[in-house]
């Protein structure tokens, strides 16, 4: 009852409030300066001069906006508002008292204590509002949560104030916080917003306190430290809970909302990805972007991305009714200028995409769209040769003819020396951007990477399916080895890789330390509160067809190129480029043979395409080094 008064008479009740506090400094500026006793020859002044300093500052008050700030969230800057607002007053008070009266005989000081008993006042009645609403008010809505969990926050830095801000001001909020932990050992026993820095993260299992909850606010935190952190949580026997690492934040600002249990992409936490904004906005802002694969892992990520440097359209094609669905009505929800055309369609469909050419005229192209599941791509290799290939030429022939500015293939490490019908039609399309590159005005370019987690049918929620079934979790060879890097790490490293351009190059995105599968495997089981070999057992199963022990970044025959964004090179080929009309003449053959669906036609003419190619599930020996990553040598340089 009490608020829908207020807010009905909000206005008036708050000048009336400043009509009083503005009395009441003027009063005592007069009783400050004379001891309480008004000396009878300045009562005149009082008496005259007070409705004048009351009816100027609210009319003040008025014309500036005063009144139209929301109290209940006041901070420093309305603060600094109030300060502007009061000094105004006073200036024009002080000039007016100099005309009508003049200072002859009339002490100067009460100027001066008039106007900080009226900045304190009117500051403090501000102060007061805040405080109502976010503590007094909201005491009887938190007595009625039976069950407020109380929680330990790991990080007392910005992430932590953030988070225990936002749990302050809540009224309603689930959360109660006890303390904090830090690894910094000047912030032990300090306070933050009230709450004690109780220890060192490893102190955690011996805290003496009750709690139920630890949330982990780390958003910088490497993978090694996220794992140290982890393993101290566990010891405590509590629920453990995170906030996202900065690489899965588009706008590198987190809240309440954002907690989630811990996943296996906190333990591969990298370095930021620090992009240059100036370049990806000349790049996508106000410009038409087609996405192919949109529904996709990569392809949703780009959408998402994309949206951020505002482009005028975002054209979604997938093939997958029930993924387009998905990511159209995520961006329905997300407040953008961009118009979203989502499109259902097959890239192996040159008339479809003919016509969606011809009605956007998209200026940006990212291929995203492919198959790319080795062991079933190895059993039809003729649906890999007429996505993967025939769907690029269909992008990269429509793209030239409808003078497209930037075209991207998304590509990947599979593509080094393939040994699997899947990374040979991929490096057959890096070869195909190549090709066109010389004879067209669209800029074609490919990125190259390895594993992202998290992508459909990829090693991680495999494993966890597998778990959540009571194992076993199978792995096909125990020194089996992978790059990995998170989705929206990879979307980010796309987009730069665009902005940086450059006709006919292929980018390789930095994937830090290959990652044995076994150790993801443990780290999965022990996150899901089991461990290995007794809880849950790991089965070796034997290397299918077209596997490698590990992959590869770069093949011999590509030399390194460095860029000025650190985790971006360019790999530069010595060999010569086929000529786009012998490039055509070849697919075409493929094609046909395709048709046939015979295997090893198949595989036998991508062998005479690619000599690098080695069908027939060839792999690296156990006892062969893994190859040289050229960032490490990059950061050796």
């Amino acid at each position: 009852m009490y608020n829908n008064f207020y807010s009905k008479y909000r206005h008036s009740l708050l000048m009336l409030v400043d009509a009083m506090l503005i009395s009441i400094s003027f009063l005592g500026a007069f009783w400050m300066r004379f001891d309480f006793v008004i000396p009878s020859e300045y009562f005149s002044y009082f008496t005259t001069w007070l409705p004048i300093t009351v009816g100027i500052h609210l009319l003040i008050f008025n014309l500036s906006g005063f009144y139209k700030v929301i109290w209940r969230f006041t901070s420093l800057w309305e603060l600094i508002n109030i300060v502007k607002v009061v000094s105004t007053g006073f200036a024009v008070i002080i000039v007016g008292f100099w005309f009508m009266a003049g200072f002859d005989g009339f002490p100067r000081s009460i100027f001066l204590l008039n106007y900080f008993l009226a900045v304190s006042l009117i500051s403090i009645s501000r102060v007061f509002v805040r405080v109502y609403f976010s503590h007094f008010q909201s005491f009887s809505k938190i007595r009625q949560i039976q069950t407020r969990k109380r929680i330990i926050l790991i990080g007392a830095g910005r992430t932590g104030d953030k988070i225990a801000k936002e749990v302050l001001n809540t009224p309603n909020s689930l959360y109660k916080i006890v303390g904090f932990v830090d690894d910094d050992p000047h912030k032990k026993g300090a306070t933050l917003h009230g709450y004690k820095v109780l220890g060192h993260v490893n102190e955690l299992a011996h805290l003496t306190m009750a709690f139920d909850e630890i949330l982990i606010t780390a958003p910088t935190a490497t993978g090694d430290q996220i794992r140290r952190i982890i393993k101290a949580c566990k010891a405590t026997g509590k629920i453990f809970k995170t906030v996202p690492g900065l690489a899965e934040l588009i706008d590198k600002d987190v809240s309440i909302k954002m907690i989630r249990d811990v996943s296996y992409m906190d333990l591969l936490r990298r370095d930021e990805v620090k992009l240059d904004k100036n370049s990806i906005g000349k790049l996508l802002n106000g410009k038409r972007v087609l996405i192919t694969g949109a529904g996709g892992s990569i392809g949703s990520e780009l959408v998402r991305q994309c949206l951020t440097f505002n482009p005028s359209e975002l054209i979604c094609i997938d093939n997958g009714e029930e993924n387009l669905f998905a990511i159209t009505n995520e961006t329905e929800k997300i407040k953008s200028n961009t118009l979203i055309k989502p499109v259902l369609g097959d890239v192996t469909d040159k008339n479809h995409m003919g016509k969606i050419f011809n009605e956007n005229r998209p200026q940006i192209v990212f291929h995203a769209a492919a198959y790319k599941h080795v062991p079933i791509q190895e059993l039809h290799p003729w649906a890999a040769v007429k996505t993967n290939v025939g769907g690029t030429i269909n992008m990269i022939q429509l793209s030239d003819k409808f003078k497209v500015e930037t075209f991207v293939l998304v590509s990947t490490d599979k593509a080094v020396n393939p040994v699997n019908v899947m990374g040979a039609t991929k490096r057959l399309s890096e070869r195909c951007i190549q090709s066109i590159n010389k004879k067209s005005d669209t800029e074609f370019i490919a990125v190259r990477f390895g594993n992202v987690i998290g992508s459909s049918g990829s090693a991680i929620p495999t494993f966890q399916k597998q778990i959540n079934a009571g194992g076993p979790v199978t792995i096909t060879h125990p020194e089996m080895s992978r790059y990995f890097m998170s989705i929206p790490e990879a979307s980010q490293l796309i987009l730069q890789a665009a902005a940086i351009g450059g006709g006919g190059k292929i980018f390789l995105l930095e994937m830090g330390k290959p990652i044995k599968i076994v150790q993801i495997a443990r780290d999965l089981i022990r996150l899901s509160g089991f461990e290995p070999d007794q809880d849950i057992p790991i089965v070796y199963t034997g290397l299918r067809p077209g596997e490698k022990l590990y992959e590869e970044l770069q093949s011999t025959e590509e030399d390194v190129i460095f860029t000025d964004h650190k985790k971006i090179m360019i790999l530069k080929e010595g060999n010569h480029v086929m000529e786009w009309v012998g490039m055509i003449a070849s697919t075409n053959e493929l094609f046909k043979i395709a048709d046939k669906l015979e295997t090893e036609e198949i595989q036998t003419f991508l062998k005479q395409l690619l000599p690098d190619y080695k069908p027939g599930g060839h792999y690296a020996p156990i006892s062969a080094n893994p190859p040289v990553d050229p960032f490490s040598i990059k950061g050796q340089a």
